[in-house]
């Protein structure tokens, strides 16, 4: 992966702007969104170099989305207990495909489920909502960063 000095999300991925990844390997990045998050639990499943989306994946890449996707998500229901995982790619801000993976429980911020749940991020970030737990963010992280080593 080559890494463009203008893109907010190759910054992440390496140099002094890096993020602590749950998992990583030569191609996918997966991390627990910034803070504030909405909901404990929510992560992005990053490609390592610019591509728009599966339409757009090379060979090795598109073999490998879907186990880990399902990998990932399993390991993020036994982890976080929640009922399911809402998976999302809108693909509009940067030019790396990034899955949203976020945690459904069985109670949620302002009753939030289905597309009501994307409004979480940004009621966190504005201050209308309590952001999640830290410490529930971290245990979260850390138990699938053990779960995935595997």
């Amino acid at each position: 992966m080559g890494s463009d000095v203008t893109c907010g999300v190759c910054a992440t991925l390496s140099g002094p702007k890096r993020l602590d990844p749950i998992y990583e390997d030569e191609l996918w990045h997966l991390r627990h969104d910034e803070a504030p998050s909405g909901v404990p639990g929510w992560l992005m499943l990053i490609a390592r170099r610019h591509v728009g989306g599966p339409a757009h994946f090379n060979v090795r890449e598109a073999s490998s989305f879907g186990p880990l996707l399902c990998r990932v998500e399993k390991a993020l229901e036994e982890v976080s207990g929640a009922l399911r995982v809402y998976t999302a790619a809108l693909g509009e801000s940067w030019p790396h495909f990034h899955a949203h993976l976020i945690p459904r429980y069985s109670t949620m911020p302002r009753d939030a489920k289905a597309w009501s749940v994307f409004d979480l991020q940004r009621a966190a970030r504005a201050g209308e909502i309590p952001p999640a737990d830290p410490l529930e963010v971290r245990r979260i992280s850390e138990a699938l960063r053990q779960q995935l080593r595997g």
